[in-house]
């Protein structure tokens, strides 16, 4: 009797991941039918918010692709905590073959409430000389086109907010690989389903461009200092005090700063700890968008009942539906060409995605540069148990 409703339970669960793949194929289709924004006669002067954190795996070409904007004029704010910071010294060698491009250092010391980058963005955007402001992580590459395309939804005043997609890009290794396909695949499929459905109320880290005065509206940014997930948080405020957020069609390179199993895997349950905390309904929902853990549990119910070819095929359905998720989201939406090639992968990234997902029930703690937090209803955080800076230590833009 318990096989029997283990198999009802698949069956329900592949199901429901099937209807996922048909919201997430007209959810691609309209956004890739989006028309562009038309660019204004004059573009506005603007600065671009840059927190940096330590060396990181490709950071030249990714802050270099900011000097290199087809824009008319803006200023780069770079902002760390202190001089000695060696990404600072790559932020100098940049400079040095751009100098026509205006850069400013600020330095935010050590941060006085639990988030650091946002500590480190009331000071930046205090010496930012424009009213609009594009706040991006460190780990991001962007074409020559980002600035026009990003700013240009911001000038309707209706508009207080412009996010972007992102594709992942793997810096070596397996498990940097997989943790890309999630970034192309599984956050696409969430975000642009939410749009169709519900509209953007939320933003994603890697861009989020604003102006002065809807930061002013919502009583500054910092007031999103005790969040973990300061972008969706912002996001949400956003909305909240009647403004739009736009999802841009420019799409972003987010470098994968995590080689090794144990730190991806330690990042992504801390993001997905945030998530839990910042959209308990939405996340919980989202077990069950999860194709192949159903599928091998309807593939193991089949076997225990002798029916082998439902095995197969039940099982065979989660995997075909995961690698069209994958061509879906990652290459038709965000044009991950690593999606295409490893879309025979994704079927593993999903069913990992499930236990990071399960793995989020685990608790409220998490550790970031080296100290330990806990979670609060609402995606608080709070400073629990201080503990030296180790290998633990993760970059600022995360």
């Amino acid at each position: 009797m318990l096989i029997h409703v283990l198999l009802f339970c698949s069956f329900l669960g592949l199901t429901s991941c099937t209807v996922f793949l048909g919201l997430l194929i007209a959810a691609s289709r309209r956004f890739k039918q989006t028309h562009p924004v038309s660019a204004p006669a004059a573009f506005p002067r603007v600065s671009i918010l840059k927190p940096v954190h330590g060396l990181e795996p490709g950071l030249e070409r990714s802050l270099e692709s900011f000097f290199l904007q087809d824009y008319p004029s803006y200023e780069l704010v770079f902002g760390c905590r202190y001089q000695s910071d060696p990404a600072l010294r790559i932020v100098d060698r940049i400079r040095a073959r751009h100098p026509e491009v205006p850069v400013k250092i600020v330095l935010s010391g050590e941060p006085d409430r639990p988030n650091a980058k946002v500590c480190s963005l009331e000071k930046m955007i205090q010496a930012a000389e424009t009213g609009y402001l594009i706040i991006s992580d460190s780990d991001v590459h962007v074409a020559p086109s980002y600035l026009r395309e990003v700013v240009a939804p911001l000038l309707d005043p209706k508009v207080g907010l412009v996010t972007c997609l992102y594709r992942g890009v793997a810096t070596g290794g397996f498990w940097s690989r997989l943790e890309a396909l999630g970034m192309s695949v599984e956050l696409t499929s969430g975000v642009i389903i939410a749009n169709m459905l519900e509209g953007m109320k939320f933003a994603l880290g890697p861009t989020m461009a604003t102006r002065r005065d809807v930061l002013n509206a919502i009583g500054g940014v910092g007031v999103l200092a005790d969040y973990h997930a300061d972008d969706y948080v912002l996001g949400e405020k956003v909305d909240q005090a009647g403004f739009k957020v736009v999802l841009s069609e420019h799409i972003v390179e987010h470098i994968v700063l995590n080689r090794r199993f144990l730190d991806s895997f330690r990042h992504q349950v801390r993001w997905t700890k945030s998530t839990r905390f910042s959209r308990p309904k939405g996340h919980i929902g989202t077990g069950l968008t999860f194709a192949t853990p159903f599928g091998i549990l309807a593939a193991i119910c089949c076997l225990m009942l002798d029916a082998p070819q439902w095995a197969a095929a039940l099982f065979a359905w989660a995997l075909l539906s995961r690698m069209i998720q994958a061509l879906v989201a990652g290459w038709v939406t965000v044009g991950d060409r690593a999606s295409l090639n490893y879309c025979w992968l994704y079927p593993l990234r999903d069913f990992l995605g499930f236990v990071l997902w399960c793995a989020s029930f685990t608790g409220n703690t998490f550790f970031w540069r080296g100290e330990r937090y806990r979670f609060q209803a609402g995606g608080r955080i709070v400073c629990d148990i201080p503990r030296a800076a180790s290998s633990l230590s993760e970059a600022a833009g995360d």
